[in-house]
């Protein structure tokens, strides 16, 4: 019989060469098996295993070493402070992202009478779903290339209970908008292409979610000339960018809004990461 403890420094030692954090990995892992919190399970080392949770728990930790990312496994994530459903249809919400909500609801809390927002790409709905969840009175225009990512969307607007203030659109970003928005956000493929090879997220994600073009800027680029025609009087654009990025975003942010008060801000690790364009 193997009990929960044992399992959890097995696991460890397996995943110490593969995880930024393998006791956390191995928890997770094993609370989803169990169907049972975290912290359930770290007070209950000495609870045994079935053979069948033991068979499950060996297929899935192989996985995990072989680079499949845990939130495909459990089919969840958590993103500032909620938790999203997520497979392999959609990138995964990171921590990089949240700079970009931060940004959005301190202005969008700065300007009360601006309440029509669009996430474009919206993939798992994330930034969508969280700005709707923390701005009650906010209408949100949620866009994607893909039906599939926006079925997950919507199943993480209804468990959240916003579904009533999102508009979802099957679009290549703008071609199919409008509105005039006062807020358009967007996290787009940013990558390089040259450089996905060598990316361990490449592997298992969804390369279109992650291929910018040659320069990673392919993307970004089209939007902002789309959105020259869909925004409000003095709106606001935030782009997630790749850290290499800086410059030649800023110059194309005020190639395309030579008017405009372009900025790029840096995440908690002091890398460049969101573009900011006010127009």
């Amino acid at each position: 019989m193997t009990s929960l403890a044992e399992w959890l420094a097995q696991a460890r030692q397996r995943l110490s060469h593969t995880a930024d954090q393998p006791s956390l990995e191995a928890q997770v892992l094993l609370a989803h098996v169990l169907q049972k919190p975290r912290p359930w399970v770290i007070a209950h080392g000495d609870q045994t295993l079935e053979a069948d949770q033991i068979n499950l728990l060996e297929t899935s930790l192989r996985a995990l070493q072989a680079g499949f990312p845990l939130p495909y496994l459990t089919g969840r994530q958590e993103f500032f402070g909620l938790e999203f459903a997520v497979s392999p249809q959609v990138l995964i919400p990171r921590p990089e992202t949240e700079l970009l909500v931060e940004h959005a609801l301190t202005w969008l809390r700065a300007h009360p009478a601006r309440r029509r927002a669009a996430d474009v790409g919206t993939g798992s709905g994330c930034i969508t779903v969280t700005l709707a969840h923390h701005i009650p009175d906010l209408s949100l225009l949620a866009v994607d290339r893909f039906a599939a990512a926006l079925n997950i969307a919507r199943q993480n607007a209804q468990r959240w209970q916003v579904s009533e203030r999102i508009h979802w659109l099957q679009s290549d970003l703008l071609s199919a908008v409008s509105d005039r928005l006062d807020l358009l956000c967007a996290n787009l493929p940013y990558i390089p292409t040259h450089k996905l090879a060598g990316l361990r997220v490449a592997q298992h994600e969804p390369v279109l979610a992650l291929d910018g073009g040659a320069e990673g800027l392919d993307l970004i680029h089209t939007l902002l000339t789309q959105a020259a025609g869909c925004l409000a009087p003095a709106a606001l654009i935030l782009l997630e960018i790749e850290a290499e990025q800086p410059e030649s975003a800023l110059t194309l942010a005020r190639r395309c809004f030579p008017l405009a008060q372009s900025a790029v801000h840096t995440d908690l690790a002091g890398l460049p990461r969101l573009l900011s364009i006010q127009t």
